[in-house]
């Protein structure tokens, strides 16, 4: 098992707290792998624990500095280190998501000409997305967050 692979391993047991509703626990690791990791470590560390990150926060400015760290690691990702972690995955599918959760932050901001450039720029990368209950999740996010938008 590679470093990075006992990383990711690590980031996976507080995303299953995350999901697990152990929420206090899970940021808790969040914190420390991210403390452990720096700005400078793995990008897909680093865009795979923010985006969990900002799940687990209450104040949306604070989600919305951790979306960004996820998309900013993203914008560092190549194709090549995403697929050493799992070869179905795509980069470009990981931005419907990313772009998703940034709209979603600026409208709980008030800040709704951010909110749609970030709506625009995640359905630009939809047909990145796979035609499966993940594909489906994202893009029914990006419909109810249209709608919601709409003038």
């Amino acid at each position: 098992m590679t470093e990075q692979d006992a990383m990711m391993d690590r980031i996976n047991e507080a995303i299953a707290l995350h999901h697990g509703g152990r929420h206090d626990e899970a940021r808790h690791c969040f914190a420390a792998l991210w403390e452990e990791l720096g700005s400078e470590g793995d990008p897909f560390h680093r865009c795979t624990l923010a985006h969990f990150m900002a799940d687990e926060q209450a104040d949306p400015r604070e989600e919305l500095v951790w979306d960004l760290r996820a998309l900013e690691a993203a914008d560092e990702l190549s194709d090549a280190r995403v697929k050493e972690h799992h070869a179905s995955l795509a980069l470009r599918a990981f931005y419907p998501s990313l772009h998703l959760n940034l709209a979603e932050d600026y409208r709980k901001l008030g800040e709704l000409d951010q909110a749609r450039s970030h709506l625009a720029r995640a359905k630009e990368a939809l047909d990145a997305l796979p035609d499966d209950g993940y594909g489906h999740l994202i893009r029914g996010g990006i419909e109810r967050l249209t709608a919601r938008l709409a003038p």
